[in-house]
């Protein structure tokens, strides 16, 4: 094998370490970046439903006790209050509908089971009421406790979502400690590797020089030819070699022709 194979394939070696090195941590890097993303994403989304159904919960109740404590009498919802109610129990019902394809922990289904029964006995109570048959008793007695009844359980899905992403958070942040773990082994036999290599490379390019360099001296010696250098350069000192031996045999070559 020539020096110009040994050193193509020298350097190839070094970078195929640097780009298995590469490929390795960012493979890691990113699996572990796109499993805590996914984990936390449906427990995030939980939590956004359930803000979301709080609020609109909060408008419902605030449309319908407009017009069931109404000092004027008037149980009738207004249009602005009736509009109110509307519009939040659409956002109501489809965060309601969001949540019930989300469901991702141990007993979430259950409260959002909960959560479904009680909101329609909450709707109907709602559409009752705004449609004038209701009466402040009805409200004390009945649509409140409803409306602290879905609050509760709202409150217990976020409960456990929250639960879930610290407790998910915990699992990740140890994931990623032996993520670390893996990378700083791998990467301390890639740089054990690497010095080896450094140090074994260059000493047997070297070897092979300085035995040229040093059978040319020898084979000059036996010629007779003086080799007067000062240099460390083995390639120097080889070419200084030959163009001796060539000086050399270029005379013994004219000399015949002299006579």
């Amino acid at each position: 094998m020539n020096i110009k194979k040994k050193l193509t394939l020298g350097f190839g070696f070094l970078f195929l370490i640097i780009f298995v090195l590469a490929v390795f941590c960012s493979n890691y890097i990113g699996k572990l970046s796109q499993e805590a993303g996914n984990i936390l994403k449906d427990n995030y989304n939980s939590l956004v439903y359930s803000k979301n159904m709080i609020s609109s919960l909060d408008d419902m109740r605030t449309a319908i006790s407009s017009g069931l404590l109404n000092p004027a009498g008037n149980k009738k919802l207004s249009d602005y209050d009736s509009k109110l109610f509307d519009e939040a129990r659409t956002v109501f019902e489809n965060n309601l509908r969001a949540e019930n394809a989300n469901i991702t922990e141990i007993h979430e289904k259950e409260y959002v089971d909960t959560l479904n029964n009680d909101y329609g006995l909450y709707s109907n109570l709602c559409l009752r009421i705004k449609a004038g048959s209701g009466s402040p008793s009805l409200y004390f007695n009945e649509f409140q406790p409803a409306y602290e009844k879905l609050e509760h359980t709202i409150n217990n899905i976020t409960d456990i979502n929250m639960q879930a992403i610290e407790r998910k958070s915990r699992m990740t942040e140890h994931d990623s400690a032996r993520t670390i773990g893996y990378m700083a082994v791998f990467g301390a036999f890639c740089l054990m590797l690497a010095c080896v290599y450094f140090w074994y490379f260059p000493f047997h390019i070297s070897n092979s020089m300085s035995y040229l360099s040093n059978r040319m001296k020898e084979l000059l010696k036996k010629t007779g030819i003086a080799l007067d250098t000062n240099t460390d350069d083995e390639s120097s000192v080889i070419l200084q070699a030959i163009n001796l031996l060539e000086n050399k045999l270029d005379t013994k070559t004219k000399s015949p022709a002299k006579k």
